[in-house]
C-alpha cells in the first residue's frame, strides 16, 4: 500500500461476514471529562460522529460504561437508523460507581443487564459484537472467562448478539475463550512503546481475527516522544499521524480506532490512512521499544 488510503482496506475477520474499513473511531472521548457525564458541546460531539462515517469509517468502539450510557445515546441521535454496513462494537464487564470508579461487573446478572442496556441505548434489536473486558483493572490480570463466556454465549443463541470479542486478556485467555466459542477480535493495549502483545498479534493474524489497540500513544517516555516528534517532522505529519501509521503496517489484522471529540483530529487521525512510513521511520520507531527497555533495566 502506498499513497492510497488504508482507511479503504478493509479486514474480514474470521467467522463473520463484516468488512470493517481499518481506521475505525472510538467513541469514549465523547462524554465528559473523566468518561464521565454529558459532553462540553453536544452538537460538536454528534458532529463528529455524523462526520466520521461521511470521511469512510464504518467502525465505531463503544460501551454502555461510557459516561455512562451517554456515548451510546449520542451514538444514537447521531446515526439512528444506521446505514448499512456500519458495524458498533461494543464492552461489557465493567460498570461505573457514583464516585467515577471503574468496577469488574461479570455477573450473569450484571452481563445480560449490560448486553440489554446496550441495545436500549443504541436503539438495536441485535448488537453485531460484544466485546467481554476482562477483570483486570491495570492490564490483563489471567482471571479464567469460561462463566463470563457462558453467559454471553447463551445470550448470543438468543439472537441478542452477533459476534464474541475479548478486551484486556493475554494469550492464555484468548486460548481459554477459543477453546469455547469463536473469537472475531481482542482489544487490548498496544503502541509504539507498549509492544507486549507482539506475539498475540502475529497469532491473531495468522488466524485471521482482528487486533484493536488502544492507547495508540499512551505512556510514552520524553525520549520516546522526542523520536515520534522527529519522524513526525520529517513526513510533515503529526505524532498522532506516524503512531496510527505504524501500527496500520504493523500488521495486516490491526483495527485502529483513535477517538477524539474533534472534528478537526478526527480529519487528521483518518487521514493517516494514507501515510506510508518508510524504512528509515520504521526502523527509528521501533527502535523505541528498545528505549523502554533499556529505561526498565536501569
Amino acid at each position: 500500500m502506498h499513497a492510497d488510503s488504508l482507511l479503504q482496506h478493509q479486514f474480514n475477520p474470521a467467522h463473520t461476514s463484516l468488512y470493517l474499513n481499518r481506521i475505525g473511531y472510538g467513541a469514549m472521548q465523547l462524554a465528559g471529562p473523566h468518561v464521565w457525564g454529558q459532553p462540553k458541546d453536544r452538537p460538536a460531539a454528534l458532529a463528529v460522529l455524523r462526520t466520521a462515517l461521511e470521511l469512510g469509517v464504518n467502525h465505531i468502539d463503544t460501551a454502555d460504561f461510557y459516561g455512562p450510557h451517554i456515548t451510546n445515546e449520542l451514538i444514537r441521535e447521531a446515526l439512528h437508523p444506521y446505514r448499512d454496513g456500519l458495524t458498533i462494537v461494543t464492552k461489557v464487564g465493567f460498570l461505573r460507581g457514583d464516585d467515577q470508579s471503574w468496577q469488574p461487573a461479570a455477573s450473569a446478572e450484571q452481563l445480560r443487564d449490560a448486553v440489554h442496556a446496550n441495545l436500549r441505548n443504541l436503539g438495536l434489536d441485535c448488537l453485531d459484537v460484544v466485546n467481554l473486558r476482562a477483570p483486570g483493572i491495570h492490564g490483563p490480570d489471567g482471571s479464567p472467562l469460561q462463566a463470563s463466556l457462558e453467559v454471553l454465549m447463551r445470550l448470543q443463541q438468543q439472537g441478542l448478539l452477533r459476534h464474541i470479542g475479548l478486551s484486556n486478556v493475554n494469550a492464555a485467555q484468548v486460548a481459554e475463550a477459543q477453546a469455547m466459542t469463536p473469537i472475531v477480535c481482542v482489544q487490548n493495549h498496544y503502541n509504539l512503546a507498549h509492544r507486549d502483545d507482539d506475539a498475540l498479534i502475529d497469532t491473531l493474524a495468522a488466524q485471521g481475527i482482528a487486533y484493536v489497540p488502544f492507547f495508540p500513544l499512551g505512556g510514552f517516555t520524553p525520549l520516546q516522544s522526542g523520536t515520534l516528534d522527529t519522524v513526525a517532522v520529517r513526513l510533515q505529519a503529526t505524532p498522532m499521524q506516524v503512531a496510527l501509521a505504524w501500527l496500520l503496517q504493523r500488521a495486516p489484522n490491526m483495527l485502529v480506532i483513535p477517538g477524539t471529540s474533534s472534528v478537526a483530529h478526527l480529519r487528521e487521525n483518518v487521514a493517516a490512512g494514507a501515510l506510508r512510513l518508510d524504512a528509515a521511520a520504521i526502523a527509528a520507531l521501533d527502535a523505541m521499544q528498545t528505549m523502554s527497555a533499556s529505561l526498565a533495566t536501569k
